[in-house]
């Protein structure tokens, strides 16, 4: 497999992702601040970071960095706030 490939795959893979974790809460098997949500959206953004940043498509890269450091901030609040 060679670099080109392996970047598509990792680029479908984090849109995949990202529908899935939407679909999960819209059909309200999860919730907005859950783990399993905030887990898949930080690995699908991770991947798509890593794909736009590949494209050079850097305003694309910064929308999925921030949407990933807005998953971790929110799982980092649930942890500090846990009972």
């Amino acid at each position: 497999m060679n670099a080109h490939s392996l970047i598509n795959i990792l680029g479908w893979t984090g849109s995949i992702l990202y529908l899935l974790a939407y679909a999960l809460v819209s059909a309200k098997k999860t919730e907005g601040d859950s783990l399993l949500y905030q887990g898949i959206n930080i690995f699908a953004g991770t991947l798509l970071v890593i794909y736009t940043l590949a494209l050079g498509a850097y305003a694309t890269t910064g929308l999925n960095a921030v949407w990933v450091v807005i998953g971790v901030l929110t799982l980092g609040r649930r942890w500090l706030t846990r009972n």
